[in-house]
């Protein structure tokens, strides 16, 4: 059994101040709710707008458009008989927000697995217009982390540029020792499969994605937000909830560049091998080699560097 819920919620037009989201102040209700709606999801993950198209030939016209909503969601604990106290608020595309709120917890060490979840649900007091940018998880033993020292926040760009301090970066996670070892043509196929489920990207161009593959490069999930990093937290999130985890059989693929970050989050999971269409960060490589995980940047056509651990790693198949 798991506690996995849809998120797809009417369209929020407002972006609040996040002295306006009430955090910490509301006590969820007692039981799990599905709060999907008959709506789309693209309905609340883009937002429409109209745009003045400028040429070369120096005249334009005006014609719809649409853009990935961006909004602020504010992550709350409920220890067992506790009050809920906030631990972030992040800037991320609304859609599977139960995942990204249960994978944060997870990939930044305040939540160490699904015995530990007992519910997650919307704040049902906070404002009507705030009520699906506050999600609160519920615990089944007391929050006892030290969450005063490291409240949050994670913009769409960098997710932990709001620590306290550097040393709270590092969660500390197994060494990974075991994975597939995978072929080259399986690796260089990933692009396209990930790029082929992007659909939010498809409207708007303006979305990062991170997909979870079999050894045989077959696409398990996909999760978009304006946030590599969110993105891969829904992924995670989804995995957990599903009883998923560790993924030790799994490859992660990030658009755009690995930071050190994606790596923390795919190394807490288990996953054995992250790759990534852009370059790798110094402190991505090195958290690879120390964390036992396989490094891939530059994955482009048929050409990727292996930067961490390349036994993972058959060029000749």
């Amino acid at each position: 059994m798991t506690v996995r819920q849809e998120v797809d919620t009417a369209l929020l037009v407002r972006i609040p101040a996040m002295s306006e989201l009430g955090v910490g102040a509301a006590r969820p209700s007692a039981q799990m709710q599905d709060p999907s709606s008959s709506r789309p999801a693209t309905r609340r993950a883009t937002t429409a707008v109209r745009v003045l198209e400028a040429n070369a030939a120096g005249t334009g016209f005006e014609r719809p458009d649409r853009l990935a909503t961006e909004e602020p969601m504010a992550i709350q604990v409920r220890g067992r008989h506790q009050e809920p106290v906030s631990v972030a608020v992040t800037m991320r595309t609304p859609g599977n927000d139960f995942e990204l709120a249960v994978g944060f917890l997870v990939t930044e060490g305040l939540l160490h697995g699904l015995h530990e979840v007992a519910g997650v649900r919307y704040c049902d007091v906070a404002a009507a217009e705030q009520h699906y940018n506050v999600v609160t998880v519920d615990l089944t033993v007391p929050f006892t982390t030290d969450f005063a020292e490291r409240h949050f926040f994670a913009s769409s760009s960098c997710g932990i540029c709001g620590k306290a301090s550097l040393d709270q970066v590092e969660v500390n996670c197994p060494v990974i020792e075991s994975g597939p070892v995978v072929a080259r043509s399986t690796i260089v196929s990933l692009p396209g499969a990930l790029r082929g489920s992007q659909h939010i990207f498809e409207q708007t161009g303006g979305l990062h994605a991170a997909g979870l593959f079999d050894p045989e490069g077959h696409l398990v999930e996909s999760r978009e937000d304006v946030g590599r990093h969110n993105a891969v937290d829904k992924l995670i999130g989804s995995a957990l909830l599903s009883g998923k985890v560790p993924l030790r059989d799994r490859l992660l693929l990030v658009s755009g560049r690995v930071s050190f970050e994606i790596v923390q989050k795919a190394a807490v999971a288990g996953i054995p091998i992250t790759c990534a269409l852009s370059a790798p960060s110094s402190l991505a490589v090195e958290a690879g080699e120390r964390l036992g995980m396989t490094v891939v940047g530059f994955l482009r056509g048929d050409e990727f560097n292996v930067y961490s651990h390349r036994e993972r790693v058959d060029l000749g198949a």
